[in-house]
């Protein structure tokens, strides 16, 4: 049976995902996270059809690297942000929900914009609709009432629509 698209990239991915977590360049454990990769990059590409929209080019690949910058960013302001939550005296927050509008077509684009916004603390997507991403906030006072989009995800939205379309 021929692999569907997207099968390559996606095996490329999770394999350099597992170098990542596994910290080691050893032969075997290559071996083995090659072996996973590929079993695992074959079954979601064959049966979700999201992983199909990925391309490859160089520009793409050069935003990806800066989003990946720009995520790490944004993740350690909000950790930084939830650490004056926990050591606060008092606890005082406003939470609440908003929806967030995007600019990206891509379902793969969304997904990524998605978990973007609930890896960083405080914040936790609900819903992705076509009109955009429903939001739990911990604290609304820290985004802009009038355009939550701006502060939740614009720092992402720039370098996800050049990787993902």
């Amino acid at each position: 049976m021929r692999p569907s698209k997207g099968f390559f990239w996606l095996w490329l991915l999770l394999t350099f995902v597992w170098i990542a977590i596994s910290s080691s360049l050893a032969i075997e454990s290559v071996a083995t996270g090659t072996v996973i990769s590929a079993a695992m990059a074959y079954v979601f590409a064959r049966k979700f059809e999201i992983w199909r929209g990925i391309r490859f080019s160089p520009q793409r690949l050069y935003h990806f690297i800066l989003y990946t910058g720009v995520f790490l960013v944004e993740l350690v302001r909000a950790n930084i942000n939830m650490m004056r939550y926990v050591y606060a005296p008092r606890i005082d927050v406003d939470p609440g929900v908003v929806t967030v509008k995007t600019g990206l077509k891509s379902p793969i684009g969304r997904l990524a914009l998605a978990n973007s916004i609930s890896l960083t603390p405080g914040s936790l997507v609900l819903d992705i609709s076509e009109e955009g991403l429903t939001v739990h906030c911990l604290d609304m006072r820290t985004i802009d009432a009038n355009d939550p989009s701006r502060t939740i995800a614009r720092p992402f939205e720039k370098h996800l629509e050049k990787s993902f379309g």
